[in-house]
């Protein structure tokens, strides 16, 4: 096999867009959220339709909870009642052929892996997630299974930037206290966050080098969900996994 196609990269991540599901207004269209008021049956159909495009058995795909907690997860498996995993916002696994998503309208998704080691996970970093160590949590998960720092790298998706991302100054402080680099300034001149760029800094810190970032803001490109933009809405997705044939 080609060395460029892409089946025979070592491991997948892909981020989803608003576009090219069956979802009704104000969910259009590929909503992928379970827990935002959208049709359960347009949902359901959006998944299957996110794991056929992928390769992948519906079965196969595992989604979380998402509580904004610093909570990471180990998995062998997906959940046998296809629910899913319960109250935590990273997974991390070493089972090829299974596929971790996180849901975001706003908040960061960070797709990691180290295909040597074998280990994989998605993360949810919204800003207390973010703010209480979510991502470093999950790094160290991720080297009790082998994995190393350095040899790891990290995707971060489309979120709220920093120029559009307005917060009171209190708990801007507060999420650069814990998160340095976060605090931002709005194109208003307001006090605001960019989560990414304190990721990206901690991530440096912990010794991650390899890191990517989709320089998209969620609340200003519409062809994005966003929660800040639209209250009522739906949810993208971040899908990292480990090929079966790799």
């Amino acid at each position: 096999m080609d060395s460029l196609d892409p089946r025979n990269r070592p491991v997948r991540k892909v981020f989803t867009t608003r576009a090219g599901g069956v979802s009704q207004s104000p969910y259009a269209s590929f909503n992928l959220g379970d827990h935002v008021g959208d049709d359960p049956q347009a949902v359901a159909s959006n998944r299957n339709r996110l794991a056929d495009i992928i390769g992948l058995s519906p079965d196969k795909v595992v989604y979380m909870e998402q509580i904004h907690s610093n909570t990471v997860t180990v998995i062998d498996e997906a959940p046998a009642d296809g629910q899913a995993v319960e109250a935590t916002d990273a997974l991390v696994t070493t089972q090829r052929g299974l596929a971790l998503a996180v849901l975001v309208a706003d908040c960061v998704p960070v797709l990691l892996s180290d295909t040597d080691a074998g280990v994989i996970a998605a993360v949810h970093a919204g800003r207390m997630g973010a703010r209480n160590g979510i991502v470093a949590k999950t790094i160290a998960k991720m080297e009790e299974l082998g994995a190393k720092p350095s040899r790891i790298h990290a995707l971060m998706g489309a979120a709220a930037s920093g120029a559009n991302y307005e917060v009171p100054e209190a708990m801007a402080c507060d999420v650069e206290a814990k998160l340095p680099g976060s605090i931002a300034r709005t194109t208003k001149g307001t006090t605001g966050l960019d989560i990414r760029a304190g990721l990206l800094r901690q991530m440096l810190s912990l010794g991650v080098q390899m890191i990517d970032s989709d320089p998209r803001c969620t609340i200003e490109d519409e062809d994005l969900f966003s929660y800040r933009r639209e209250g009522t809405t739906g949810r993208q997705a971040g899908v990292v996994w480990l090929p079966k044939e790799a």
